[in-house]
């Protein structure tokens, strides 16, 4: 199977249903454990990117959080919460199809603090110059939280 081909297909008939134009497919020893398109429209869950739907459903059928023994495509170079995702569940090889600069001049989101052009910049700047609004709220109990998992976590 052609698994470049199957993630565009995935992605061309969500657009056909009224989805965003976006999909994911993963791969382990040459057949796919879990795909998805980006479902953001139909659910109305901005965190419902394709990568994270596909990762999330590859994880619960083979029982772990680490995807190293898979491929996973994608449609277009992935946002900075996909990317994160892809990270941590660290597969052998991500393929993504085609990129941001590519799309851009036929994809525009309607997000208040989200351009495609400028976003990953964001993450360069200290927390008071990004444009989403952030406040540390320092509280000395929540280090205890973190304290008590290592204590359970590294016997």
């Amino acid at each position: 199977m052609d698994f470049v081909k199957r993630t565009i297909q995935l992605a061309l008939t969500n657009v056909e249903e009224g989805g965003r134009p976006f999909a994911t497919v993963i791969v382990r020893d040459g057949e796919i454990i879990a795909e998805s398109p980006n479902l953001v429209a139909q659910t109305n869950d901005p965190t419902a990117h394709a990568e994270v739907l596909a990762i999330r459903e590859a994880c619960r059928k083979l029982q772990t959080e680490h995807l190293n023994d898979c491929d996973i495509y994608i449609l277009a170079s992935p946002c900075p919460m996909c990317l994160g995702a892809l990270y941590y569940c660290s597969p052998k090889k991500v393929v993504y199809i085609t990129t941001r600069e590519d799309y851009a001049p036929f994809y525009k989101d309607n997000r208040k603090y989200f351009e495609l052009e400028t976003f990953y910049d964001e993450y360069s700047k200290p927390m008071e110059q990004r444009r989403l609004p952030m406040v540390q709220h320092k509280d000395e109990d929540a280090i205890k939280v973190y304290e008590r998992w290592s204590e359970l976590n590294h016997k």
